[in-house]
This record gives C-alpha cells, sequence and structure tokens, in this order.
C-alpha cells in the first residue's frame, strides 16, 4: 500500500511539474478590461467587421460543396491583397473533382538572409456553417496584418497564405490546402523558419468558468475566463512559441497564454499548423481555443454576431508586433 502511496504522489508531482513548464511564458500577460481604441483600432475594426461579413454573410459557407462560394472567398482575398500592393501568387490543385487554391502574398525580405516566415489562416468552412469564427475571424486578421506590414521593409521574407481545404473531410488529407502548400515549400527548397496559424481567433468572453479545457489539470495553470489569447505549439516549435508570446506581451492590449503541448494533446493540432509540423518547419497556432470557449463552433449559429471585435482588433494590433520583429 504505502509502495502505490509513493507511487501515486510522484505520479502526481511530475503531472504538476510538467503542466508548469508547458505553461510557463515569457512576459506579463495583460491585465484588466480593454483599453478605449484609438482612431486607427477603430478604422481597424471596421476593416475586421467588413472582411468577416463580406467572407460569413455576403459570401456563406465556403467549401467544395459550395464550390461558387469558395471561388468567389478566393477572389475576394486575392482582391485584398491586390489593394495592399502586395505581390500575389495562387497555387491551384484538384481535390474532389474540383479545382480550388490556396492564395499567397509576399513581401521580398530586403536583406540577405534567405529565411521566411509564413502567416496563414484557412477560408473554408465546415459543410453547412457560414464559419465567421471558424476561420473568417483568421482570414480578416491575416488581410489586416497583410496591409499593415505591406509599408514595412523586412529582412526577411514575410508571406501571407489563405489556405483552402482546412475543415473535414479534407484536414490531415492529401487535398488539405497547408499540406500542399507546405510540401511545395518542400520540394522548392524555401527556408521557412516560422509558421504562424490563426485560427478562429474572435471569441472572448469574461463569464466566470467560461474557458474548458482538454484536461483537468490545466485548470490549475490558465484562467477559467475565456478572454485570452492563445499561442499553442508542440515542443519543437516550443523557442518560437516563447518568442512570439514574448513579443504580443510587449505591446498587447488584451491577455494571453502559451502552452507547449505534445501533438496528441486534443486540440493542439487542429489547424494549418499541423502540416508544416509534419515538413519539420516550426509552427504555432494563434487561437481563442475554438470549441473549449466558443459555445457555437462547428454550428449554423457561428455567425458575424457573435465575435467580440473589439478584442479582435485588439489581437490583431498584438500579433503586428509579433510579425514585425519576427521579419527583422
Amino acid at each position: 500500500m504505502t509502495n502505490i502511496i509513493i507511487l501515486g504522489v510522484v505520479l502526481v508531482a511530475g503531472l504538476v511539474l510538467a503542466g508548469y513548464f508547458m505553461s510557463r511564458m515569457p512576459g506579463r500577460s495583460f491585465v484588466g478590461a480593454l483599453p478605449e481604441s484609438t482612431a486607427d483600432e477603430l478604422l481597424l475594426q471596421d476593416n475586421l467587421v467588413s472582411h468577416v461579413e463580406v467572407l460569413a454573410q455576403t459570401i456563406g459557407e465556403r467549401n467544395v460543396w459550395q464550390y461558387e462560394n469558395l471561388l468567389n472567398a478566393a477572389d475576394y482575398i486575392e482582391g485584398q491583397f491586390l489593394s495592399s500592393g502586395l505581390k500575389l501568387r495562387s497555387i491551384s490543385y484538384e481535390a474532389s473533382g474540383k479545382y480550388v487554391r490556396n492564395v499567397e502574398a509576399e513581401i521580398p525580405g530586403a536583406g540577405e538572409s534567405p529565411e521566411v516566415i509564413v502567416v496563414g489562416a484557412h477560408y473554408d468552412s465546415l459543410v453547412g456553417t457560414v464559419g465567421a469564427n471558424d476561420n473568417a475571424s483568421g482570414v480578416a486578421v491575416l488581410l489586416e496584418l497583410a496591409r499593415l506590414c505591406s509599408a514595412g521593409e523586412y529582412r526577411k521574407t514575410i508571406r501571407f497564405v489563405a489556405f483552402v481545404n482546412e475543415e473535414p473531410p479534407f484536414f490531415k488529407s492529401p487535398t488539405m490546402g497547408s499540406r500542399i502548400y507546405a510540401q511545395r515549400v518542400q520540394e522548392r527548397g524555401d527556408r521557412v523558419g516560422a509558421m504562424i496559424a490563426l485560427e478562429t481567433v474572435g471569441y472572448f468572453t469574461n463569464e466566470p468558468l467560461s474557458q474548458k479545457f482538454p484536461l483537468p489539470l490545466l485548470r490549475l495553470f490558465y484562467p477559467r475566463q475565456g478572454n485570452f489569447l492563445a499561442f499553442v505549439g508542440n515542443y519543437r516549435s516550443g523557442g518560437l512559441l516563447r518568442t512570439c508570446v514574448s513579443s504580443f506581451r510587449k505591446n498587447a492590449e488584451v491577455p494571453s497564454e502559451g502552452v507547449i503541448a505534445p501533438g496528441w494533446l486534443l486540440g493542439v493540432d487542429w489547424s494549418d499548423h499541423w502540416s508544416f509540423w509534419r515538413a519539420g518547419i516550426p509552427a504555432i497556432m494563434v487561437t481563442d481555443t475554438a470549441l473549449f470557449r466558443y459555445p457555437f463552433y462547428h454550428t449554423t449559429s457561428d455567425t458575424p454576431d457573435k465575435l467580440n471585435y473589439e478584442a479582435l482588433t485588439k489581437v490583431t494590433s498584438g500579433l503586428l508586433t509579433v510579425i514585425e520583429e519576427l521579419g527583422k
């Protein structure tokens, strides 16, 4: 009996220690109410609202079963990238008998570094849903980050990529958009040093106990209110994740948390960063934690009115600093 008790204590202690190292991040998370928006942030917020409404309301459901809508979404994204003055490339391939495409915009590096930074978000929606949060929110942030970065000069090349076919039944399949993209990056010999996937980033709430977790143990290390932005990565991407969290926390006016966890933990690999892990590239997901917080995840109620655009604006402003620092 004594040995069993000792074993139990050691196991619990080990789990607590693992949780501590998974959650330990540099810097301090923002605390308190969101500050009043500046004039520039109000303009940014209007743009974010507009992108989400066009994708999830005007266009609507976007996938190969609503093919014209999927094409219209890609056209819209291309138009936004072009209006920001960025170099554009569409990468087409066949899936389920239809030609679909990833859309890439690039800011060429001004220095000698061959390294590439990829920022991505998927623009398709699950069958039967208009996908306002999943993932028009991520695409909206992607488009605004591209616009805001377009006037800058960076030593490294920065690519903003809208991926097709992330949702089931394509997730982790050979015709998943980001998987196709990551494979072609390898074939071209591009030196991608970091990838950030923007996934379901628009829902924030201060309601008590609104944040859930894949493991009960994580309640000891993270807030129980779903009002923070989460940075998620595997062990190989731990350095990138800590760098991004540190950068975000220097200027962001929204709470943030980070987790470095094994890829098998529920939800940790649920986005386009998985494709880059598979290619051996450091990659993280930035998210509001989706189903662990958002009550409308993968339902017909995932509509534009459910998003917190004030928080989404603060998220975008904070991520801008991250991208700019990575591009140096």
